[in-house]
């Protein structure tokens, strides 16, 4: 009885967990094992066969060739250095991130909830990228191609507001330092080792003086987090 009862529950949440996905993918997913793997986070599971960083890994490649695609079809005349510059507009680490919570990936994302730096993280945008790469596997490259143009590219991408966005905050930082005679640096506050990896505190600072700081697993994550804290709090 207990057996059965089980099996049931399993299956339900197994109906469950397929609705869910067809809501954000927009199609029915074919083998549901692979998008677990590609909704875990390494904070809850360590193994390279469980959480989502393989697939992150593959989904990043595969989003990038179908962003370079995109850009040399849509603009036919323009330069390479300008294509470069926009397909780095639409992979932006903040960018991916902020398109998979208005996707929903923060209410179907596992990890630790209770870990205060992956608040401030770009988990949800490494989890878009690692769903991308569960949709090549399960679907192929030509349907996720069409999966990427139709519901992240023109749903959540508008280009003409990607062509005027400055993509590295830290170089409009330090244009205002230059202009107004300012000295500006960032620095590393603090180093520490959370849930296996590496965490790092970068603060910028102006003529001394501390204006915010940003934490990242990489120092360049948390340097362009503590640039766009300073360039709030600046009103720049």
């Amino acid at each position: 009885m207990q057996f059965l009862k089980d099996f049931l529950n399993g299956d339900i949440k197994k109906k469950e967990f397929k609705k869910q996905l067809n809501n954000v993918l927009g199609f029915t997913p074919g083998e549901l094992s692979l998008y677990r793997t590609a909704l875990s986070h390494r904070s809850v599971r360590e193994g390279a066969d469980e959480n989502n960083e393989r697939l992150e890994f593959l989904g990043d490649a595969v989003l990038s060739s179908i962003v370079a695609h995109y850009l040399f079809m849509k603009y036919p005349y323009k330069g390479e250095g300008f294509l470069t510059e926009m397909r780095s507009k639409m992979v932006n680490r903040q960018q991916l991130n902020d398109i998979g919570i208005k996707m929903g990936l923060k209410k179907i994302t596992i990890y630790n909830k209770h870990d205060s730096s992956l608040k401030i993280s770009q988990i949800f945008g490494n989890t878009l990228e690692a769903l991308i790469g569960a949709v090549y596997l399960d679907k192929g490259y030509n349907k996720t191609q069409k999966w990427v143009e139709k519901y992240i590219i023109s749903t959540h991408m508008f280009m003409d507001d990607l062509e005027g966005i400055e993509i590295n905050i830290k170089n409009k930082l330090y244009g205002w330092a230059n202009k107004n005679g300012k000295a500006l640096e960032f620095e590393t506050l603090n180093e520490k080792f959370e849930n296996g990896r590496r965490l790092f505190t970068i603060g910028a600072t102006v003529d001394g003086q501390l204006v915010a700081e940003g934490k990242g697993y990489n120092k360049k994550d948390a340097s362009q987090i503590a640039a766009q804290l300073a360039v709030d709090k600046l009103g720049l």
